[in-house]
């Protein structure tokens, strides 16, 4: 995806997560994120905003300090002008990288072609994955446009587990993954170091193939919603492993 069709995402999913939170009380629990309240995640997805914002504006290149972090996005407003706050946070962070240029230089954590693509992108599936968390609090979670979760798939498995991470086995096996919508498939391998990811499978390499539609499976993968729109087939172990320890965390 370009940058313009991550910043036209971020804009339409940062737009439904308002809509989702101010349908919901904000002393809910989360189901998908049960440690949070709906005000604690809405709090947490408007300093991200103003974190990443603060990032390209400045054309920033170290890390922030917790104290830095602080003072980018300031006091949580009161639940009367949450959504307000957050309109503000969607704002400023749309602005600042359709301002930017393209050869920004600044502070990253995943492979990108570009600082500037990198937020673009990790903005508009950190809302989206977000928005999801929101929608499931009341009601439906609306599904993902294919291009758009296939690119978060993408994202995922390719630049997040593209490094050392957690989701090891002491003996190794492969999980394939097929977008049935798309004709796209991955295949994350699992060993004791870690798993490792790639576009591609090989039929009848991997222990166990999960398939649907790139939407089912980008919220699946992210550990939002469970397993009823998708097939299995093969050693749902794997399944199991990646719930328990595919996590990514604020830091």
């Amino acid at each position: 995806m370009r940058i313009a069709e991550h910043i036209d995402a971020l804009r339409r999913e940062g737009s439904l997560f308002i809509t989702a939170v101010s349908d919901a009380s904000k002393d809910a629990m989360v189901p998908s994120c049960p440690e949070w309240t709906v005000r604690e995640l809405a709090h947490h997805v408007g300093r991200v905003q103003r974190w990443a914002a603060t990032y390209v504006l400045q054309a920033r290149s170290d890390r922030m300090s917790d104290e830095e972090r602080e003072q980018a996005w300031g006091a949580m407003p009161d639940d009367a002008d949450l959504t307000t706050w957050l309109a503000a946070g969607l704002g400023g962070v749309v602005e600042a990288l359709e301002k930017a240029p393209d050869d920004l230089e600044c502070f990253t954590f995943l492979p990108a072609p570009s600082a500037r693509a990198f937020w673009a992108r990790r903005q508009a599936h950190e809302i989206a994955i977000h928005r999801a968390d929101a929608q499931g609090v009341t009601g439906d979670v609306d599904d993902c446009p294919t291009d758009f979760a296939v690119d978060g798939i993408d994202e995922l498995l390719l630049a997040f587990y593209s490094r050392r991470n957690r989701v090891a086995s002491d003996e190794p096996r492969a999980l394939a993954i097929r977008a049935t919508d798309a004709g796209v498939t991955w295949m994350v391998s699992f060993t004791s170091e870690g798993a490792r990811s790639e576009r591609g499978i090989e039929d009848g390499t991997a222990d166990c193939v999960l398939s649907g539609p790139a939407s089912a499976l980008y919220l699946h993968l992210w550990n939002r919603t469970d397993r009823q729109a998708l097939d299995v087939t093969g050693d749902t172990g794997l399944l199991h492993l990646w719930r328990e320890r595919a996590t990514i965390r604020w830091s």
